[in-house]
């Protein structure tokens, strides 16, 4: 199986260009994180719906066709939206089909508001999965997959992309190290996609949501029950099956972090920067707060806040 290349991105990010934002870098001192070094934050959690995966949805959308039965996808909450944008946007309609136990109130309200019709299923993440496949092929409806098809990790390897040529303008003159928050393995396999290997691309995740770190282990096949304070928006089963052989030849390291850090990281986001990212945010930099990566001195390293679709103070539980 061939994974996307960085000319594939570049088309991507010709594709869906004008509909997505670009976001800003934000280049943070260390003192504000409680941290001895600085660090660069990308601020994708202000995209248009509020995460990275507009990305992914636009490009599979625009590069692929869509029949009268419209788009349909599964989602725990910021992959749908994206889907209920990208298809409302293009004259779509857009079936969500999303695991009643990880469904959050203010993700649903996020698909809903953007114009997703929201199907609550019962059982696992893997169940929710297959009703929005056997829906797909039962309707002709467009699947846009959340992280494991080759337009999906193009798109969103179009983030990485935008990371590069922003830190080459800074004062850093470009970048070492990216953390990334890790679910199903899209965002990480695109970032992966673009960075080969320029740029060290180290995988974030919570000890319940840890199915990079344990595909490092044992290798992908398995069915993993994902919990605790990420599963939302990093709760996939399983790595996909193309972005797992991205991440094999270019991811560099998988760190785990705990709950109660992800809840730290947050909160001392806001503190140093009034900035909010949901859970899956955190993670990524829970991983500089708790000391699980630890940079060398003079290391040039970007979090990467992938969303910000949360209750604005879920980190004060």
């Amino acid at each position: 199986m061939t994974y996307p290349t960085p000319t594939d991105i570049d088309a991507a990010a010709a594709r869906i260009a004008g509909r997505v934002r670009l976001t800003p870098i934000l280049q943070v001192e260390g003192a504000a994180l409680g941290l001895p070094h600085p660090v660069t934050l990308k601020l994708e959690h202000t995209q248009v719906t509020g995460s990275f995966k507009v990305r992914g949805a636009f490009n599979t959308m625009l590069s692929s066709d869509v029949s009268t039965a419209g788009v349909v996808a599964a989602s725990g909450g910021n992959h749908g939206a994206a889907v209920a944008h990208a298809a409302s946007t293009l004259g779509h309609r857009a079936k969500i089909f999303v695991p009643k136990l990880i469904a959050k109130e203010e993700k649903l309200a996020r698909m809903r508001d953007f114009g997703g019709e929201v199907i609550l299923t019962e059982g696992s993440v893997a169940d929710c999965m297959a009703e929005y496949a056997a829906h797909a092929e039962k309707t002709g409806a467009l699947s846009v997959h959340p992280y494991d098809t080759f337009p999906t990790l193009a798109g969103q390897g179009t983030v990485a992309r935008e990371i590069e040529a922003q830190m080459a303008r800074t004062d850093l003159n470009g970048l070492d190290t990216i953390l990334v928050s890790t679910g199903g393995g899209g965002l990480i396999g695109g970032v992966a996609a673009w960075f080969r290997d320029r740029v060290r691309v180290v995988s974030v995740e919570t000890q319940d949501t840890n199915t990079l770190e344990r595909s490092f282990r044992e290798g992908p096949e398995f069915s993993a029950s994902p919990s605790g304070i990420a599963a939302s928006s990093l709760g996939g089963p399983r790595l996909g099956v193309m972005s797992w052989e991205v991440i094999r030849d270019h991811v560099d390291q998988a760190v785990l972090v705990e709950d109660a850090a992800v809840f730290e990281a947050a909160r001392r986001l806001w503190d140093g920067t009034r900035l909010i990212g949901e859970p899956g945010a955190a993670v990524a930099l829970a991983a500089l707060t708790s000391g699980a990566y630890v940079p060398e001195p003079g290391e040039r390293v970007c979090v990467l806040l992938c969303g910000g679709n949360a209750a604005p103070d879920w980190f004060l539980a």
